[in-house]
């Protein structure tokens, strides 16, 4: 069997190749003002297996990485807005999860390190002076809405900032004030409108062309995968033709494995290919598990943040960890990105799960890389953040084409 890790000399000699590669391909595309990625390392893959476009979990990541991170933030916003003095952060407002709060928070201060004025808060917030997050309250600004021109816009404390960024998915939509050209993340790429598989088919295409560069096989750079459109899962017949395409799916995972000699049954995962936070998430080996599904796993499986309907589902690739904790717990590295770098890293550690299932689970605990990190760093510089980074090209790719169906429409 061929493990990607054997292939680190490789990956190092030719490290000056990527770097020219990459800044050519970051030229090509918007790239995100930040991201994070779960990573799973199986050995004989390293794969992104979820991207997201709003990360929330800053406040995870090192204190140690917040200098480098705000050095890359006040970059890339000073490319962005050349004459930029203050970001105004734009949360989520539906929760009072003080861990979310502590991820607000936590950019904040990393915008005002980068040399920034920093408010925080939306048009719903304004009644709540501040929110209780792990470290102490979270001030807000008051925010409304204004018609300047014909059109809504953002007022904060009665000014107009000179960039918003957006912590906000957009599950429910676009809101009411958020004029594109003044958006970081573009709202285009909030998940009313975004699709995971998309991601991926933008990925595959910059993967591809990463294994030509290194002259290795992709399929050890990223887990296979395919939707599964319009099945309305309360209906027995979807449940039958979902079923039959996982079986088919799986199959052709089995005849990888055995042509390679990996001595494992494959499993597959099936997501609702909106974001949702790590719900709407089941583990499936074979397809008969979807046709004995109880009311509360279909439930779960077809959740969706924000009541919309689940009709779209995306099929992964099973990709298990090979990485443990001391006491033998399953370990998913998370990378974070900020202007396209991979940045920092904290590690999501779940002794309640086995190393192919879904880690992000209330169980799961999180250490940043100053705690674990000397147990993984020999990868996380090398395979975990050349993944982490693809995808962050991935994710400019999308933006471009989220775009133009926006000014079409």
């Amino acid at each position: 069997m061929n493990y990607v890790h054997e292939y680190s000399q490789i990956l190092e000699s030719k490290r000056e190749l990527i770097t020219a590669w990459m800044k050519k391909k970051r030229s090509e595309v918007p790239i995100p003002i930040y991201g994070s990625v779960d990573v799973r390392d199986a050995g004989w893959k390293v794969a992104v297996v979820d991207a997201n476009h709003f990360p929330a979990g800053f406040n995870n990541v090192s204190k140690e990485d917040e200098p480098h991170l705000a050095a890359l933030l006040k970059n890339h916003i000073s490319r962005l807005k050349s004459e930029c003095k203050w970001v105004h952060l734009y949360p989520e407002s539906h929760t009072r999860n003080a861990g979310y709060i502590e991820n607000v928070a936590t950019i904040q201060r990393l915008i005002i390190l980068s040399g920034f004025r920093c408010t925080v808060g939306s048009p719903e917030l304004s009644a709540h002076g501040s929110l209780a997050g792990i470290s102490g309250p979270l001030q807000l600004s008051r925010v409304e809405l204004k018609l300047e021109n014909g059109a809504e816009e953002l007022f904060v404390e009665g000014k107009r900032p000179c960039l918003i960024l957006l912590n906000n998915d957009l599950t429910e939509g676009i809101v009411p004030g958020l004029s594109a050209n003044n958006v970081s993340p573009p709202p285009s790429m909030g998940w009313h409108r975004r699709r995971k598989s998309e991601h991926y088919v933008c990925l595959q295409k910059y993967v591809d062309e990463m294994a030509q560069l290194l002259e290795i096989d992709s399929w050890h750079l990223m887990a296979n995968w395919f939707v599964s459109e319009n099945k309305c899962l309360e209906k027995e017949n979807c449940r039958i033709e979902l079923a039959a395409e996982v079986d088919e799916f799986i199959k052709k995972i089995r005849e990888k494995y055995e042509s390679l000699g990996i001595e494992r049954e494959p499993v597959v995962f099936v997501k609702n290919d909106r974001g949702t936070y790590g719900l709407g998430i089941m583990t499936v080996k074979e397809g008969k598990e979807l046709l004995e599904l109880s009311n509360r796993k279909m439930k779960k499986l077809m959740y969706s943040k924000g009541g919309a309907d689940v009709e779209n589902f995306l099929i992964q690739e099973g990709v298990p960890t090979l990485l443990t904790e001391e006491g033998g717990a399953p370990v998913e590295p998370v990378v974070y990105l900020v202007d396209g770098e991979a940045a920092s890293w904290f590690y999501r550690i779940n002794d309640k799960k086995g190393d192919m299932d879904n880690l992000n689970s209330p169980s799961a605990e999180f250490f940043d890389s100053s705690e674990v990190g000397h147990l993984y760093g020999e990868h996380a510089k090398g395979w975990h953040a050349l993944v982490a980074e693809l995808s962050m090209l991935a994710m400019g790719a999308e933006a471009i084409k989220y775009a133009n169906e926006s000014s079409v429409q």
